[in-house]
């Protein structure tokens, strides 16, 4: 069977909406795929503020804003389609949304973005509310990106993601089953930092590479108590935003050695969370933004070369659009009616099938 679908990803980071084109061949239980076309559409400083901010609106404003953040990805949708001359090329749409709460220990997440609303824009079928289900299942509803690092990319045996938060998926331990958690917050700390300095993010590690790690801070850093926490487990947000960031500034230390304290304490976390997986001369592919910073690379390939842990940088359409791309594939297992969200990763008390479709075209 082939697939043809678009899939919509916006990170914590809010540097835009990810969108990726997708063509998926599936033989007797077995995927391929190829990204057709793929593009990042920057936010605006008003729609960027909208989003940060969400969190604190009041329940009208809160959803008229997923109303107006529907609309708003079906206006893209449309942008993109006519762009790349992708008219009844589409299939499905699968929209992530932009995340503002998650709460699984109160069985709660919540997506902006309104399926209902990029479906009449579209007029497509949309799947979106992908994390729902797991949550209902009493999962950590993240990471759902594992599915996809299976069926899709299953030569590596490590999948590392840098965006707004750092998040991992293993599948080289025998016996205990794949296994996702977000690690530490990465892209959205290490931004607001470089906005401090003024400038949008520390392209390559540069200002990072420049600084000197503050081993006081550091310290602190990996004491914060969700580190001890065994996994499955999730991060929101605003632990990046409103717990580790303060930490840092109250520091009163040079954004470059801010920069690379904070890097160094990624690095750490990551290795960290490795040590105990048994494996030898094993492959870790790295995407997100994160994987453009040469200073955390760089770290990185330290902490993990006496590891027996290589890492691999692929080519930039997948660093930016896997997410994208993924969120495409799930869309279409849930067009196809299979699971779609792995258990042994949320900790759910079975794998679920997620998703909502909302059928924006005709019958």
């Amino acid at each position: 069977m082939v697939y043809r679908a678009i899939g919509l990803m916006s990170g914590s980071s809010l540097d835009g909406l990810d969108i990726a084109f997708a063509e998926f061949h599936e033989n007797a239980g077995k995927w391929s795929y190829e990204i057709l076309e793929a593009d990042c559409y920057p936010y605006s400083a008003e729609w960027a503020e909208k989003l940060k901010n969400a969190i604190s609106l009041n329940a009208p404003d809160y959803q008229q804003l997923h109303v107006d953040y529907g609309h708003y990805l079906g206006q893209q949708v449309n942008r993109f389609i006519d762009a790349y001359q992708l008219h009844y090329k589409v299939a499905l749409i699968a929209s992530h949304g932009h995340t503002t709460f998650h709460v699984p220990a109160k069985k709660m997440t919540a997506q902006l973005g309104d399926g209902a609303r990029i479906a009449a824009e579209t007029q497509l079928p949309i799947v979106t509310d992908l994390r729902a289900m797991d949550i209902a299942f009493g999962g950590q509803g993240a990471p759902i990106v594992p599915i996809g690092e299976k069926l899709l990319l299953g030569d590596h045996e490590f999948f590392l993601n840098l965006g707004g938060i750092a998040n991992i998926s293993i599948a080289a331990a025998a016996g205990e089953g794949y296994r996702a958690f977000d690690i530490c917050p990465a892209n959205r700390v290490l931004n607001m930092l470089a906005a401090d300095g003024g400038k949008e993010y520390d392209k390559g590690g540069e200002m990072a590479s420049q600084g000197s790690v503050n081993h006081s801070l550091l310290e602190q850093l990996n004491a914060l108590e969700y580190y001890r926490l065994p996994y499955p487990k999730s991060l929101a947000n605003d632990f990046g935003t409103d717990i580790v960031y303060p930490i840092i500034k109250k520091a009163g230390i040079s954004i470059p050695d801010a920069l690379a304290t904070y890097v160094e304490h990624i690095s750490f976390q990551i290795g960290s969370s490795l040590e105990k997986v048994k494996t030898q001369n094993a492959r870790m592919l790295v995407t997100g933004g994160g994987a453009f910073n040469n200073f955390l690379v760089d770290q990185l390939r330290k902490k993990l070369s006496p590891l027996g842990i290589e890492v691999v940088i692929p080519d930039a359409r997948l660093v930016n659009y896997k997410e994208a791309l993924v969120m495409a594939l799930i869309g279409v297992l849930r067009w196809r009616q299979e699971y779609n969200v792995f258990s042994s990763v949320t900790g759910a008390s079975r794998d679920s099938i997620g998703g909502a479709l909302w059928m924006g075209s005709e019958a």
